[in-house]
């Protein structure tokens, strides 16, 4: 027995490395996967965009505003001279917390009252928030510490006071559950298009079309249009389940929602034909989908912000339609955004579309004989 069972390892060995496919595939993939969790796939908040509105011009605002300034994490964007000026920063998300200090913080200080120091940050990344204001919450802290010993008060001089936009509760899951209608839909819509020529090939019934009336622009038509039916419907499913069941809010058009769910399906659709036009087996078809599908998830800001990432790796993602839908969902979901906001997202996604459809067209032609 053991020896059929060696014969039989030794057999699939020589099955996977006599392909030159699939040595590719072995080697390439945990290549490519290890660079970009390495790369990409981290929590830390380096990076702080903050804006300033101070009313106060007393010393004790000075030494905390220079507390901000000094550490690391933190780069001033700007300073504020008006309460109107906040909603439009963080809009662009040009900054991703205002820091707000009251005309009497200083007085309040002086005279031994707790002074409060208002936090305004974007809380549609809720990860990202949260580390945000632990950041601030230690500087304020040392800062108490440090106005206490030259004082000699007992109680905290400075009172925090945060307040989350978008995303009052700072819900983790009003930023993850839109993320993951985009990337379920990614998963199905790769995986039903990446076999669906390699099954006919592995099966042998490709042959079968090459001697009916379809030309091959149909049979590719074909073969794309079940992954996109299925991915609108599977997006609508779980779009209803996350406003129904999750209580996620749907504050935007859903007609700029599905303008972006459909451009994102042809960007899928067509790197799945791709890849399928590629694949000579199912096998390598699904290494090939999840080749693709792990990159794109990893770069797309699912998890991590793209701004933490590395300027080369922030250029990669430029590719990923993955990158521009969650942007979509996310505005159209937590900020209420039309088609005014979301055309820098709809039109890179278009090009990457009809890019991949184009190609996989090419190579389903040149590969049909």
């Amino acid at each position: 027995m053991l020896t059929r069972i060696i014969a039989l390892i030794y057999k699939e060995f020589l099955a996977l490395l006599k392909d030159p496919r699939s040595r590719l595939v072995l080697i390439v993939p945990p290549m490519i996967q290890l660079l970009v969790f390495g790369y990409a796939a981290t929590f830390d908040l380096k990076h702080i965009p903050y804006a300033l509105y101070n009313e106060d011009s007393g010393i004790a605002s000075r030494d905390l505003i220079a507390a901000f300034d000094g550490a690391p994490v933190f780069q001033r964007v700007i300073a504020l001279h008006a309460e109107g000026e906040i909603a439009p920063l963080m809009d662009r998300r040009d900054v991703l917390l205002v820091i707000h200090i009251g005309p009497r913080f200083g007085a309040d200080l002086l005279s031994g009252r707790s002074a409060p120091l208002q936090v305004i940050v974007d809380g549609r990344n809720s990860n990202t928030a949260m580390i945000a204001l632990n950041y601030v919450s230690a500087i304020v802290e040392q800062y108490n510490r440090a106005w206490i010993a030259s004082h000699g008060l007992q109680s905290p001089p400075a009172k925090l006071m945060t307040r989350a936009w978008f995303n009052p509760n700072l819900e983790s899951r009003w930023f993850f559950i839109p993320g993951i209608v985009g990337m379920l839909t990614l998963v199905t819509t790769m995986l039903v298009t990446a076999l669906t020529v390699a099954r006919e090939r592995e099966q042998g019934t490709f042959d079968q079309l090459l001697v009916t009336p379809l030309r091959p622009g149909e049979i590719l038509l074909g073969k794309a249009l079940p992954g996109f039916i299925i991915g609108i419907i599977q997006a609508t499913v779980i779009l209803f389940i996350a406003t129904a069941w999750f209580n996620v809010p749907l504050r935007g058009s859903l007609t700029a929602l599905y303008a972006g769910l459909s451009l994102f399906l042809l960007s899928g659709v067509g790197a799945g034909l791709l890849i399928s036009s590629l694949a000579v087996t199912q096998q390598q078809g699904l290494l090939g989908a999840f080749l693709f599908m792990v990159p794109a998830v990893i770069l797309s800001g699912f998890a991590t912000p793209i701004a933490n990432m590395p300027p080369l790796v922030q250029a990669v993602t430029l590719i990923d339609p993955l990158r521009y839908f969650l942007v979509i969902l996310r505005k159209v979901f937590l900020e209420g955004a039309g088609f005014d906001v979301l055309l820098n997202q709809l039109w890179p996604m278009a090009l990457i579309g009809a890019a991949t459809l184009a190609l996989a067209s090419w190579l389903f032609r040149h590969r049909m004989y």
